[in-house]
């Protein structure tokens, strides 16, 4: 079992990754801020009726095109004492059609810019979808008598789920054809695909808006016939119970979107009448269900940022009632699985780092709990993987990820070794658990996904597959470093960087730097082919790995958290500072980039550095900090305070204030911005890069491009489809690539 971090209001892991990987994402005299508001002194709020000057366009906009300009209706809130007054507020109303006219009229603002790069986005997107393999197959995995994988067809969007009864040489049976089932709707997303204990009946989840409400359906898999069963408005977290006919599932709040009631679904009986098994009543919390390795239990979770609690009840009696394993205590977070008598758990009770506990079923309690791996505090323990005869535990130590293979009879041991000096390896699909035999999949930033077969005994290792890049790639034409920059509380930042063989480090070449720095997640340096479209014109790319993230653990988490959020800001412009320094680029030619929390990044810097970059993209941006965090019927709130601080204490508003990006815009030139968002975003409403846009529009004093687009059919991910996705990469890196003079 992984013991990744959930990532609520992030990522969305599949979008960062997609961003770091596709790359393809002081109090200012402001009319929406109260004079003062910087030292916290402010009683009433400044007058909102005037703008400040506009700035007259100049040749980055076409002739005669003019920006978009969001009307002003002054919305007072006290907080503290204090008053905040925010012009934009109105836009907070998706219904409401002059919002919608307002984005529309953004989004032909941005067209009418970007039309100049039409044929160069045109021509990137040729060359990366030219890149892929269009008819490619997965590598087929083994679980309970069936090899499963996914295929592409030409011409195919989404992946055809397949699998084969025994042998590679049965016949096929599509399980689903994603592309059928995507036919007439603008925006897909298939997820939570889960096979039955009796491996005849198949369990679905589709979302067709974007906000995250998936509809489950029911196929029978050996008649191919769908089942009339359907259960609306729910997650995609679902799983069965052991009696072919039980399915266990996870439903969101209706308005705050929070993961808080599970409920056990028949076949055959009507999903309005299934019974509730749990329901998490502490707004703090989430709620997920998932089921042993060994198939024995259903586990009901309940994990907040600093605590987690889990449930567990017989899966071959799904009537039964649930028993906590461990009772929730502030800071303690842990995970568990199963094998034999024992549950094994990862805990970071008295171990920031984690340690492996295990325990006997019938003694569950913490007293009982007895210690497998110890706490290591260089070594920071992500998750374990449970076989028959081998323990496989997967690592971070120095920032890299190692993968540790322990005989369980003789306890002896060895790290798999990589051979390359910034990468990321972690187990893939493991699911047979009498196997000797680990999958794990394996990629640097010079070297396409792979995936391998290792025995457990031998550590002898087998490439079953690397992703075939088309056009020509040779990864000796590039070259990939790993870097520490300083930062100035004197701490060492790693730095993952990859550029075209042959740079020269004279400052000439544009740069752009990725990072996102909150809810402990880890970008790691991993390979795309669509960043090969920059990086052959000159492009160096880099990931900062800054404090917020838990590259070197959870110390380096915990500071960049909180009170300590500051240190994720000042470490992402350390790192810009230091591959000046060092030549990679110059400030003119420094670009960078971030989504959802990580554009909460992309605003801070602006605010703090705007001098240091010339251009910024900010995907799905968080950025109306300070107004999201008091409302805690706003989804991801309430959840989330033990990340940002809860504003309704004064010490956390205090701190909040000063580096919320909306709460802090100011009259001053900014970099040239690109924003985009989501109508339909659930994590990050559309409002916040709306209003922020709105009123950066009104205040800053340059003549730099600030383009915002809303995809209207579309969430927090933005477009779906495996080509189509690519169309929004494409519009990015003409983005960069035309401010950067690159552009054909």
């Amino acid at each position: 079992m992984h013991a990744n971090r959930s990532s609520t209001r992030s990522v969305m892991v599949t979008f960062i990754a997609c961003l770091a990987t596709a790359c393809s994402s002081s109090a200012p005299p402001s009319s929406n801020l109260v004079a003062g508001a910087e030292a916290g002194s402010a009683t009433k709020p400044v007058s909102s009726t005037e703008e400040p000057p506009t700035v007259a366009s100049v040749a980055v906009e076409p002739a005669g095109v003019k920006p978009p300009r969001a009307k002003i209706a002054p919305h007072a809130m006290d907080e503290h004492g204090k008053i905040r007054t925010d012009n934009y507020f109105w836009l907070k109303n998706r219904e409401d059609p002059e919002v919608i006219s307002y984005l529309e009229s953004e989004n032909a603002y941005f067209d009418a810019v970007m039309k100049p790069t039409e044929a160069l986005q045109e021509k990137l997107y040729d060359e990366i979808v030219g890149r892929i393999k269009k008819d490619d197959n997965s590598v087929p995995y083994q679980r309970d008598g069936y090899f499963y994988y996914t295929r592409f067809i030409k011409g195919g969007e989404y992946p055809i789920h397949c699998r084969k009864k025994g042998s590679l040489e049965a016949k096929e049976e599509v399980m689903l054809d994603g592309n059928e089932l995507a036919a007439g709707h603008d925006f897909f997303a298939l997820r939570g695909l889960t096979v039955s204990s009796g491996q005849d009946l198949l369990a679905y989840g589709v979302d067709t808006v974007g906000r995250r409400f998936y509809t489950l359906h029911f196929k029978n898999l050996t008649t191919g016939e769908t089942l009339a069963d359907t259960i609306p408005d729910v997650t995609p977290n679902a799983v069965w119970a052991n009696d072919n006919r039980t399915l266990f599932y996870s439903k969101q709040h209706p308005e705050n979107l929070r993961r808080y009631r599970i409920y056990r679904h028949v076949l055959g009986t009507d999903s309005a009448t299934d019974d509730l098994v749990y329901e998490e009543t502490d707004e703090t919390f989430s709620s997920f269900v998932y089921k042993t390795r060994s198939k024995k239990y259903v586990m009901i979770g309940s994990f907040q940022t600093l605590s987690s609690e889990i449930r567990y009840l017989d899966a071959d009696q799904p009537g039964s009632e649930p028993r906590i394993l461990q009772p929730r205590q502030r800071d303690h977070e842990y995970q568990a699985d199963h094998y034999g008598d024992y549950f094994y758990i990862r805990s970071d009770h008295e171990a920031k780092n984690g340690r492996l506990m295990k325990t006997l079923v019938s003694q569950t309690g913490m007293d009982h709990w007895e210690e497998v791996i110890p706490h290591r505090e260089d070594v920071f323990l992500a998750g374990f993987e449970l076989f028959k005869d081998h323990l496989v535990v997967t690592e971070r130590s120095d920032g890299l990820p190692r993968i540790r293979v322990i005989k369980q009879s003789t306890g002896a041991e060895h790290y798999l070794d990589f051979g390359e000096s910034a990468y990321l390896a972690s187990p893939s699909a493991n699911y047979e658990f009498n196997s000797k035999v680990l999958r794990y999949r394996y990629t640097s930033m010079t070297t396409p996904w792979s995936v391998f077969d290792v025995d457990l005994d031998t550590g002898e290792k087998t490439l079953l597959k690397q992703d075939e890049v088309l056009g020509g790639f040779d990864p000796a034409d590039y070259v990939t470093e790993r870097l520490s920059a300083p930062a100035r509380d004197g701490e060492k930042i790693p730095v993952s960087i990859v550029y075209r063989k042959g740079l020269l480090r004279d400052g000439s070449q544009p740069l752009l730097l990725y990072a996102y720095g909150s809810y402990g997640a880890t970008i790691d340096p991993t390979f795309n082919s669509a960043r090969l479209s920059i990086l052959d014109r000159g492009v160096v790319f880099a990931i900062a790995h800054i404090r917020g993230g838990q590259v070197l653990g959870r110390r380096w988490y915990e500071d960049g958290k909180l009170l300590k959020k500051k240190n994720t800001f000042n470490d992402f412009i350390d790192v810009g500072e230091f591959l000046i320094a060092e030549d990679y680029t110059r400030s003119e030619r420094l670009f960078a980039m971030g989504g959802s929390a990580g554009g909460l990044l992309m605003g801070a810097i602006v605010n703090m550095r705007p001098d240091l970059f010339h251009g910024v993209i900010a995907h799905v941006p968080f950025v109306d900090v300070m107004t999201t965090m008091l409302d805690p019927d706003i989804p991801l709130t309430a959840g989330e305070w033990d990340e940002w601080g809860d504003p309704r204490k004064k010490e956390f508003y205090d701190y909040m204030l000063s580096y919320s990006p909306y709460d802090n815009v100011e009259a001053k030139d900014y970099p040239h911005l690109m924003v985009t968002t989501g109508l339909h975003d659930s994590q990050v409403q559309y409002w916040e890069p709306a209003k922020w846009v709105a009123k950066l529009r009104a205040h800053k004093t340059d003549a730099n491009r600030l383009l915002l687009h809303t995809n209207m059919e579309a969430g927090h991910g933005g477009t779906t489809g495996r080509f189509k996705r690519h169309l929004e990469t494409a519009r990015d890196f003409a983005f960069v690539l035309n401010l950067a003079g690159l552009a054909e």
